[in-house]
């Protein structure tokens, strides 16, 4: 007696696979979007969600490389604002107690 159950195709699987890939990064990308007002860690799961989505789709792939790079603009020039801080910190310093 044979089987009336088919073998999964290996197009179905992909489909299934990118179903289930999507609907989980979207819904992690607006619990990101719901704790830019909400306490929680929004700029961390935001990129997560689109990393997830970016596994299937080329728009996510963009959009997750225009945040890395807003991300590093933003840690670059908090960066720089430490090293002016402490420069001036250091010249006032010179400048009250000089030897």
């Amino acid at each position: 007696m044979r089987s009336s159950i088919k073998p999964w195709k290996l197009d179905n699987v992909k489909v299934v696979s990118r179903v289930i890939v999507s609907v989980v990064g979207v819904t992690v990308v607006l619990i990101g979007i719901a704790l830019l007002v909400l306490p929680g860690p929004a700029f961390v799961v935001i990129p997560v969600g689109l990393a997830m989505l970016a596994t299937e789709y080329a728009w996510a792939r963009r959009w997750l490389r225009k945040v890395h790079r807003i991300a590093q603009d933003v840690v670059s020039s908090t960066h720089r604002g430490e090293q002016e801080k402490h420069a001036a910190e250091y010249a006032e310093h010179q400048a009250h107690d000089p030897k």
